[in-house]
């Protein structure tokens, strides 16, 4: 029975309401139960941090409370015949980019380049990650020309951070950077640099985003891909059972790794096991192991499984290599780091050359030659001055293809 009190009693009728109407609106609107749960009063109150990915479609943010669309592929048949010969379906695969807001044309153009020759007939999704937040105008412009799903994550500050790990010296790595700003080599003064190549090299796989992905191919802004490709590359690692897809080799200026091939071999001394047998020894060290020719995939175009770098083998190479200091005291790259894993982890018959796939990264570019590329906008005509970096004296892919002994064949035969 309700107190005697007229105001008691319409202040009870009052909380009763709002309580019902709290419960139906809980029930009745997934956001109105998202903006008042219990986690959301958390992140409010300073108690719990904001969720630092998100996903968008369309040009559009997906709210926590909405399931994202899920695009089917088109037929592959309507690109071209040799379509027909992959099995209709997608991989367990995504896109990722690591790019900063000001990079966001240079972002958009990559991402229209790989729609317009592939995704377009398949819609993968697109995960970017940046280390301080996307703001809305990129997040907006990319995931309206993104025909998948696009999530945006934030690379934490341990891994990234505004100052060096606490174990490097950082007088004597701020003294060997500048020391190597003054020399002619590509990044050799950049502290941002090192940053991103010691990401590249041990953490951007191991992002929560990418949890539920087996593989990744890996697109940098401002990149061209110049032929069409008419069937899926995740589809040909996973029917082939490839684990590291390249398209460009080169040598690394040894100015930037002088000590990165004897930290390499300590750690190989210490852990045997770890070597595939057989291996790639022989293209990064032709003299048996005794030093390092600079050989190594450039992994601004890279397709890989997730997994590979999130073995017990690499995560203690990197862990040993990390603890060493090169990074900082050098200049070592991502690209030399996984080159030396793939080609020590892993079995040739692991490691896949896109011969049909046209790219372009500045200042070098793969070219196919006419009888693999399709709708292709560059040449192999020693006339051009941007043909196929393949037939370049600094190029490793000669010296790869004969180790392996590939053989191109006809159109796709290597891909497909």
């Amino acid at each position: 029975m309700l107190p005697a009190s007229p105001y008691v009693r319409y202040g009870v009728s009052a909380v009763m309401a709002l309580v019902f109407l709290h419960v139906v609106g809980q029930l009745a609107s997934p956001a109105y139960s998202h903006h008042t749960s219990l986690d959301q009063a958390k992140v409010r109150l300073g108690l719990k941090k904001s969720p630092a990915s998100e996903t968008w479609v369309d040009g559009r943010r997906v709210q926590p409370w909405e399931s994202a669309p899920v695009r089917t592929p088109e037929d592959p048949d309507a690109l071209a015949k040799a379509a027909s010969r992959i099995p209709h379906g997608r991989e367990s695969a995504t896109f990722v980019m690591l790019a900063r807001n000001s990079d966001v044309w240079g972002a958009l153009d990559s991402i229209r380049q790989v729609e317009d020759r592939f995704n377009y007939a398949y819609h993968y999704d697109w995960l970017f990650l940046n280390e301080e937040p996307f703001n809305d105008e990129f997040k907006s412009h990319v995931s309206a020309l993104c025909s998948g799903k696009v999530q945006f994550g934030l690379v934490p500050d341990e891994q990234w951070g505004k100052d060096m790990p606490s174990w490097i010296d950082r007088d004597k790595a701020i003294n060997a950077i500048n020391a190597m700003g003054q020399k002619p080599i590509p990044y050799g003064g950049s502290l941002p640099y090192r940053k991103m190549c010691r990401y590249q090299s041990g953490f951007f796989f191991e992002h929560p985003l990418l949890d539920s992905y087996e593989y990744y191919w890996r697109v940098e802004p401002n990149v061209k891909f110049l032929c069409d490709i008419p069937y899926d590359p995740f589809k040909v690692m996973k029917q082939h059972n490839r684990t590291y897809g390249f398209v460009v080799t080169l040598y690394e200026y040894q100015e930037t790794i002088p000590t990165l091939w004897q930290t390499t071999k300590d750690f190989i001394d210490k852990n045997p096991q770890y070597l595939a047998e057989p291996n790639m020894m022989e293209w990064i060290s032709p003299n048996k192991g005794d030093s390092y020719n600079g050989c190594h995939y450039w992994s601004n175009f890279e397709i890989a499984k997730v997994g590979f770098w999130r073995s017990e083998a690499y995560r203690a190479y990197f862990k040993h290599l990390d603890q060493a200091g090169g990074f900082f005291y050098e200049r070592w790259g991502d690209a030399p780091v996984h080159s030396l894993a793939v080609s020590l982890f892993l079995r040739p018959d692991e490691i896949h050359f896109f011969n049909s796939i046209g790219y372009r990264h500045e200042p070098f570019q793969m070219c196919p030659i006419p009888a693999v590329g399709t709708k292709c906008t560059c040449s192999t005509s020693p006339d051009d001055p941007h043909n196929n970096f393949e037939f370049h004296g600094y190029s490793c892919t000669p010296a790869w293809k004969k180790i392996t002994h590939y053989k191109s064949g006809t159109a796709f035969s290597a891909d497909v």
